[in-house]
């Protein structure tokens, strides 16, 4: 009896845990929506916010709700977008298909460096000290958080900066989170012009940082038919919903920091 009363107190104090845990599992039980967990099932799970949300379940959650069009899932593409469609039985409209560009022309030979920088190899420390160990302040630091962040491998450091593999790259914006320079971007422009710089200082200081900066000299504004090539703040900034892709700006710069995106 000496064993047999503390099993039995053990388990009745079990039995009304238990009792006490389904009655509270049941008052608060939130009902399942059936839409959408079907909704998050044809999602790709990469949890990315590339849709604007906090990551799929958030997103599928505005889709349900009617809040989210069913057609920002960069990384999930056309195929996504058809699932995403067939669980709300109504048409979905074209996926945009963005790629991450970087938005640094300066290599290790031409943007002259500021500082000799002994830290830790990593751009968000190195962009502590004197906002980097480059004289241009918008400059690529080269220590590859982009990269370090990308579940693709669609990022190369190539000659001190980044460089984004477009057929690899699935427009999750994991980059342009970790990027503490703020020069990665994400845009629709395929066969269209870009600038690879993102230097706002004066032409002439400009010359002294980095070889292949934006000058701000207005000759690709000036020559552009399409008036897509706007340059304020000593920068050309391309107008993608103008820009046909004839590539006269980007024959027209000095510096060839106008590129044709691929």
């Amino acid at each position: 009896m000496s064993i047999l009363l503390p099993i039995l107190i053990v388990a009745g104090i079990g039995l009304v845990a238990g009792v006490g845990l389904a009655i509270a599992a049941a008052a608060l039980h939130v009902p399942r929506n059936e839409q959408v967990e079907l909704l998050l099932a044809a999602l790709p799970g990469a949890n990315c916010g590339a849709c604007g949300y906090s990551g799929c379940a958030g997103y599928a959650e505005a889709i349900a709700g009617a809040n989210a069009a069913a057609n920002l899932c960069i990384p999930g593409g056309a195929k996504t977008a058809a699932a995403l469609g067939a669980v709300l039985g109504a048409e979905v409209g074209r996926v945009a298909e963005k790629r991450a560009f970087v938005r640094c022309n300066g290599t290790l030979s031409s943007c002259k460096p500021s500082h000799e920088y002994r830290g830790e190899q990593s751009c968000a420390a190195s962009s502590m000290l004197f906002s980097g160990q480059k004289q241009c302040n918008y400059g690529c630091l080269g220590f590859g958080d982009c990269a370090k962040s990308c579940p693709e491998d669609a990022i190369l450091l190539r000659n001190g900066i980044a460089a984004v593999d477009p057929e690899r790259c699935i427009g999750c914006a994991a980059c342009v989170r970790a990027c503490p320079k703020k020069i990665i971007v994400l845009a629709e422009a395929r066969g269209r012009a870009v600038n690879r710089c993102s230097s706002k200082a004066p032409g002439a200081i400009c010359r002294k940082q980095c070889g292949v900066s934006c000058l701000g000299c207005r000759l690709c504004e000036r020559n552009c038919p399409e008036h897509a090539v706007q340059v304020n703040d000593h920068l050309a900034t391309v107008d993608m919903a103008l820009c046909t892709g004839c590539g006269l700006c980007v024959s027209k710069c000095p510096t060839k920091c106008l590129q044709m995106f691929a």
